[in-house]
């Protein structure tokens, strides 16, 4: 996949990762439960991914679970968002506009260890179905920690016994190999804490504009996606300059 599909505008970024912050602090304030903010954060994601493939955004990564959620959250709402999850890589699996538009599925993270049978059984559905293509990317990070991929990077090159290590060498270590730098990290619910979190894909988004705002995730629709790729697009970018 290259940057040749983006000719909506030609300063769009080629690599857009989200960070989708704020579920439970949007049904808090509205005297909901956590799930609330969970199930409308699907609705949201569905929205925003349309817009992605509208706009011809060719890798798009969505930080679906972090590790510290699995470990840390009450099991009830864990629980309720592998149900989410299920449900929502079935839809994409069986997804017209995903086969329409060749979008490959994948997912990155300890899913495999912690995530129930049935809900990984979903995840490889989605994948499977889509593994042969390659006109735009779609990659989950779950059960996702940055420093935790690095780390194990780090281990893989120990196994193999590689003593000379260079920048092509952590790269091809990674959990995301096969995946381009990325352009344009945008993190919702945050502006007035503008902050990563668990080294967020730290080797990919060593040159990454970022992108705060303080829009909860179940509201930040369509629209406000596209505010933020022409936020991007109007930045004149200093990279090593």
């Amino acid at each position: 996949m290259e940057s040749k599909n983006n000719k909506s505008f030609k300063n769009y970024p080629n690599h857009i990762a989200l960070i989708p912050d704020g579920n439970r602090r949007w049904a808090k304030r509205k005297g909901l439960s956590a799930m609330f903010g969970h199930e409308k954060g699907a609705e949201t994601l569905e929205k925003v991914l349309d817009k992605a493939l509208e706009l011809k955004i060719p890798y798009f990564t969505f930080w679906g679970l972090s590790l510290d959620n699995v470990l840390k959250r009450p099991k009830k709402e864990i629980d309720f968002i592998y149900k989410i999850i299920e449900r929502q890589f079935n839809k994409l699996a069986d997804d017209e506009r995903v086969h329409k538009n060749k979008v490959k599925i994948t997912a990155i993270g300890r899913y495999l260890e912690y995530f129930p049978a049935t809900t990984k059984e979903a995840i490889e559905k989605a994948i499977n179905k889509t593994k042969n293509y390659s006109q735009y990317r779609l990659t989950f990070l779950m059960a996702y920690n940055g420093t935790d991929e690095l780390v194990e990077c780090v281990k893989k090159i120990q196994r193999k016994g590689i003593k000379s290590v260079n920048e092509k060498t952590i790269k091809d270590n990674l959990w995301t190999q096969d995946l381009p730098p990325v352009d344009f990290i945008i993190r919702t619910g945050s502006e007035n804490d503008p902050h990563l979190s668990a080294g967020f894909m730290m080797w990919d988004a060593a040159y990454a504009q970022l992108y705060f705002t303080e829009t909860y995730f179940p509201d930040f629709g369509a629209k406000e996606f596209e505010k933020a790729a022409l936020d991007y697009a109007e930045r004149e970018r200093r990279v090593g300059k």
